[in-house]
C-alpha cells in the first residue's frame, strides 16, 4: 500500500513542512522524516509512510491493555504498526517503536472485517484496539479504522503516551470510546532526559480525554527514576482531582532496551500502590502476577468484586454493577463478560 498524504501538517518555504501531529512540532527537511521517523517530506509533502502498515495482530483480553473497567473479560482484536515519538530509555516493546520489523498491508475495511469474523465466532470480541507502538503517529489509519468499526458497532480503544497535539486529539475523540494513557513520571526531568518528551502535554491528554471517553492511566515504575513516594503521591493527587474513579495501574519494569537496571522491586510495587490508595479508589499492580494485585476490590466494603489472573478475568462476584455486599455502584463502561 502506498504512503497516503498526512494530515495535521502546514507547509513552508523552501519544501520545508512542519508536522502538527504532536507537541513536538517537527519542521522536516525534504527528505527527512520527524522524530517519529514514520513522517516523511517528499517533496515538500508530508505522507503518513506507514498508513496500512502492520506489525501485530492478535486477539487479546481487554485486561492486558490494560483496562479493567471496560467490559471485563472482553477480547480486542488489536493491531499495531512501527515507530513512536518518544524514545524512552527503557523502552519495553523497542523492537517496533524504535526498529522497523517485518510488517504486511492491511486496509481499514480489512482490520475491521476481522474484527466482526472475531465477534461471530465469540461474542465477547467487543472492538479494537490501537496498541503496541505509539498508535497517534498512525492516526490516519487509526480513524480510517475507528470510523468504519463505530458504524459496525464495536469499541475502539487507544492505547497511548498521550502525546498528541490537541487538534488530532479531538479528532480520535469522535471515535475512540476508552484509552489508556502512560503517564511515564510526575516530573518534566524525567520526560527530558529520559523519555525525551515532555510531561505537560500528557497531562493535558489525560484531562481533555476524560471529558469524553473512558480513561485509565499506566505509570511504569522504574527503580531510582520515578519511584519516590512523592512521584505517585502527585500523580495520584491529581487524578483524584479529575475523578478518583480513574484506575491506576503500577506496572513492573524490566530491563529492556538502554536500560540494564534489576526490575523493580515488588515491595517497592507495594508500598506505592499504598501511597496511591490513599486518594484513588482502584490501583492495581501489572507486570507482576501475585493473587490479588489485579483484583478489583468495592472501595466501600472492600469486597473482591472482579478476580484476575496474570491477564485475563477469571471470576466475577457481580450480578450487575453493584457490589452484592454494601450496594456501591461500580465505575464500570459496559458488561462483564465472565462469570
Amino acid at each position: 500500500m502506498s504512503p497516503i498524504e498526512a494530515r495535521f501538517y502546514q507547509k513552508l518555504d523552501e519544501g520545508k513542512v512542519k508536522c502538527l501531529l504532536c507537541p513536538h512540532g517537527c519542521v522536516i527537511a525534504p527528505g527527512r522524516s520527524g522524530i517519529c521517523r514514520v513522517r516523511e517530506n517528499r517533496d515538500g509533502i508530508l505522507y503518513a509512510s506507514t498508513y496500512g502498515l502492520v506489525s501485530s495482530v492478535a486477539l487479546d483480553p481487554i485486561e492486558k491493555k490494560p483496562l479493567f473497567h471496560v467490559d471485563p473479560g472482553s477480547y480486542l482484536l488489536s493491531i499495531g504498526s512501527y515507530g513512536c515519538n518518544f524514545s524512552c530509555e527503557f523502552c519495553q516493546n523497542w523492537q517496533i517503536s524504535q526498529e522497523r520489523p517485518e510488517l504486511y498491508e492491511a486496509t481499514p475495511e480489512k482490520i475491521v472485517d476481522m474484527a466482526l469474523d472475531q465477534k461471530d465466532r465469540r461474542p465477547n470480541v467487543t472492538g479494537i484496539a490501537y496498541t503496541y507502538n505509539e498508535p497517534t503517529i498512525w492516526m490516519e489509519f487509526v480513524l480510517d479504522c475507528a470510523k468504519l468499526a463505530k458504524r459496525q458497532g464495536l469499541r475502539n480503544v487507544l492505547v497511548t503516551n498521550g502525546f498528541i497535539s490537541r487538534d488530532a486529539l479531538e479528532e480520535a475523540l469522535l471515535y475512540v470510546d476508552a484509552l489508556n494513557i502512560d503517564v511515564k513520571a510526575w516530573t518534566e526531568g524525567f520526560y527530558r532526559d529520559i523519555v525525551h518528551g515532555r510531561l505537560s502535554p500528557v497531562v493535558e491528554t489525560v484531562e481533555r480525554a476524560k471529558e469524553k471517553a473512558w480513561v485509565e492511566v499506566t505509570y511504569l515504575v522504574v527503580p531510582g527514576e520515578n519511584d519516590r513516594d512523592e512521584d505517585v503521591r502527585g500523580l495520584s493527587q491529581w487524578l483524584a482531582r479529575l475523578d478518583p474513579a480513574i484506575p491506576l495501574h503500577l506496572s513492573r519494569y524490566f530491563p529492556a532496551y538502554r536500560f540494564r537496571r534489576p526490575a523493580t522491586p515488588i515491595e517497592t510495587l507495594e508500598r506505592l500502590r499504598k501511597v496511591a490508595l490513599e486518594r484513588l479508589h482502584y490501583v492495581y499492580i501489572g507486570n507482576a502476577w501475585k493473587k490479588g494485585y489485579a483484583d478489583t476490590v468495592c472501595p466501600e466494603c472492600k469486597t473482591v468484586l472482579l478476580e484476575r489472573g496474570g491477564l485475563e478475568l477469571e471470576r466475577s462476584h457481580l450480578s450487575d454493577a453493584s457490589c452484592p455486599t454494601c450496594g456501591r455502584r461500580l465505575e464500570m463502561v459496559g458488561r462483564v463478560w465472565a462469570g
